[in-house]
């Protein structure tokens, strides 16, 4: 699903049409806020200011701006309500769960005892011979110019 920015949620806020939401940073680049639904207390979402879909849309010049939002918020986070640690979770297509299509990260303060239990499988039973060739294909993909 392709949001255009007039349809996409995340762009009101940007554009300060959204009177509920929370939000907590505003600079030149992106804006932080916490979701309608947080998993936890001081969830918060990062989005660029400009409307980019996803990960595979986004200049490095956007990522670097989020990058730094990201560590400065997790600061800010940790101070607030001082966590065990923190989840950035940032999800792209609908088979990673992505709901809303306008790139963001989710910044989440975990605690040993919280609701959210873990997000990775307890194991996986992938062989040798297969984790090799995806490692070939992947560096193959680099040096053919698939990534910047």
């Amino acid at each position: 699903m392709v949001l255009t920015p007039v349809d996409c949620p995340f762009c009101e806020i940007v554009q300060r049409e959204a009177p509920d939401a929370r939000e907590v940073y505003r600079d030149e680049h992106v804006i932080a806020f916490f979701p309608t639904e947080p998993a936890v207390l001081g969830h918060t979402l990062i989005v660029p200011r400009e409307h980019v879909s996803d990960i595979w849309s986004v200049s490095e010049e956007t990522a670097a701006h989020l990058a730094t939002a990201t560590v400065r918020l997790a600061l800010a986070i940790r101070a607030a309500v001082h966590s065990e640690g923190l989840n950035v979770i940032q999800s792209n297509g609908e088979a990673a769960t992505q709901t809303v299509f306008h790139l963001h990260l989710h910044l989440v303060p975990r605690w040993s005892d919280d609701a959210m239990g873990p997000i990775w499988p307890e194991e996986t039973n992938y062989t040798e011979t297969a984790k090799d060739e995806m490692q070939q294909r992947i560096r193959t993909a680099i040096r053919e110019g698939c990534a910047r």
